[in-house]
C-alpha cells in the first residue's frame, strides 16, 4: 500500500486495521516506526509510514530510565494524545505499560484510558499465557490487540536481560505455540522481538494476522524500529538489527524516513547484516 498524496489539496486516506491485513494479503511490507511527540510524528506520516507505534521505550529514549517498568499509564495517554495530534494516515498503537493489564477488569480500564484520551486505535501488550485471558476481554470489548512476544522488555527481569529468544528447539516451538495462542484469543496483530529470523518467518507463515519483526529478519509482514534508531540519536549500546538512516541524509528527518521507509518494501532492510540466524 502506497501513502496517499497529500499535496494539490488532496488528503491522506487514514490505514486501518483492514488495510494492515490487505496489506499481508497482497504481499505489501507493513512500516512501523515508534513516535513520542507531536513534531516527529508529523514527520513520521509526512514519510508515509504505515502504523505508529507509542512505545513504552519512551522509558528509556525519553525519559533516561535503563528500562521500561517505570512508564506509567498517564505517560502513555500523554504522548499517545501529543502523536495523534501530529497524524493524519498512519495508524496508531500504544503500548500498555508494566502492570496495567495485570487482570483482565484492569486492562480493560487501561485501554479504555489509552483509546479515549490517548488516541490509541490500537493498544500493544506483551507476552502469552496468563495473557491470554486479558486478550480475549479486550476482544470482546471490541478493541484491537497488537500482541508482542520473544524479547519482552517489561519482563527483563524474568528472562535475564536483552537475549534473543526462541533459540532452542523447545523455546522455539513455544513461540510458536504461544504465536498460534494469541491470535486465538483474539489480538489482530503481532510483534516478534529479537527472534531468529526462521522462526520469524514460520511464525509470519502460520498466521493469518500480520506479523511485524524487530531483529527477527526478513521475511515477516512488516518491520518495527525505534525512531530514536533510525534517527542515530539512541545513546549507548545500538542495537545489531538497527540502522542509521539519517547518516548521510540531505532530506534531514522525513528524508530518512522515507528511506526507511523505501528500504522495508523493497526488502533492502534488514540486510544480512541486521539479521539474528
Amino acid at each position: 500500500m502506497k501513502a496517499s498524496n497529500s499535496k494539490h489539496g488532496k488528503q491522506p486516506k487514514p490505514v486501518t486495521v483492514t488495510d494492515l491485513y490487505a496489506m499481508k494479503a497482497d504481499g505489501h511490507k507493513i512500516v512501523s516506526v515508534t513516535a513520542y511527540d507531536a513534531s516527529f510524528a508529523a514527520q513520521v506520516d509526512a514519510a508515509g509510514i504505515d502504523l505508529v507505534l507509542v512505545g513504552d521505550s519512551l522509558g528509556m529514549v525519553v525519559q533516561g530510565h535503563d528500562s521500561t517498568l517505570p512508564v506509567t499509564v498517564a505517560d502513555m495517554v500523554y504522548h499517545g494524545a501529543a502523536v495523534r495530534r501530529g497524524i493524519r494516515r498512519a495508524f496508531l498503537v500504544v503500548d500498555m505499560p508494566f502492570l496495567s493489564y495485570a487482570s483482565p477488569q484492569a486492562a480493560i480500564q487501561s485501554a479504555g484510558r489509552l483509546m479515549r484520551d490517548g488516541g490509541a486505535q490500537m493498544v500493544k501488550l506483551e507476552r502469552a499465557g496468563l495473557v491470554l485471558p486479558v486478550i480475549e476481554a479486550l476482544a470482546q470489548q471490541h478493541i484491537p490487540v497488537c500482541a508482542h512476544l520473544g524479547l519482552t522488555p517489561q519482563s527483563i527481569h524474568k528472562i535475564g536481560g536483552y537475549r534473543v529468544q526462541g533459540r532452542s528447539d523447545d523455546g522455539a516451538q513455544q513461540l510458536l505455540a504461544d504465536a498460534r495462542a494469541v491470535q486465538a484469543a483474539g489480538a489482530d496483530l503481532l510483534v516478534v522481538e529479537c527472534v531468529p529470523a526462521a522462526l520469524a518467518s514460520e511464525i509470519s507463515h502460520a498466521l493469518a494476522i500480520p506479523v511485524i519483526g524487530i531483529g527477527a529478519g526478513l521475511d515477516v509482514d512488516g518491520q518495527v524500529l525505534v525512531l530514536y534508531d533510525v534517527l542515530g540519536i539512541t545513546a549507548g549500546h545500538k542495537p545489531r538489527f538497527s540502522r542509521d538512516f539519517l547518516a548521510g541524509q540531505n532530506g534531514g528527518v522525513t528524508g530518512a524516513l522515507e528511506d526507511y521507509a523505501q528500504a522495508v518494501r523493497s526488502g533492502q532492510f534488514p540486510a544480512p547484516e541486521h539479521i539474528i540466524a
